[in-house]
């Protein structure tokens, strides 16, 4: 049977892989991924926890057996991503029409021109 420590390995993993991504590469694409990664990685253990940890009710979901606080958390942690996803995009698509390049290194100073 898969326990909690399991859960909490694969989230270490993942969270440690996506943090290797956002600070080694330099394609702006990859390190949007990579963090959004983490965040998959931070949802899972809110999942693992109130899977395996009952501690009080929710109110909003009284219906459902056992505590499904952690679930709501992580499914708005899941809309917040989803945000951050589309302004890291929108500002991704202006900076690559600004400098016509995804690098990260092309981006290293906040005055306007090419």
């Amino acid at each position: 049977m898969i326990g909690l420590q399991d859960y909490l390995l694969l989230a270490a993993l993942l969270f440690a892989l996506g943090l290797y991504g956002a600070l080694t590469r330099r394609n702006t694409v990859i390190v949007l991924l990579s963090i959004e990664l983490m965040l998959g990685a931070a949802n899972l253990n809110l999942a693992a926890l109130g899977s395996f940890l009952h501690g009080g009710s929710s109110p909003v979901a009284e219906a459902l057996s056992g505590n499904a606080a952690s679930q709501l958390f992580a499914l708005f942690n899941i809309a917040i991503a989803a945000a951050e996803v589309a302004v890291g995009v929108a500002i991704l698509i202006a900076l690559y029409r600004l400098r016509e390049s995804v690098e990260v290194d092309t981006f290293d100073s906040l005055k306007d021109g090419p």
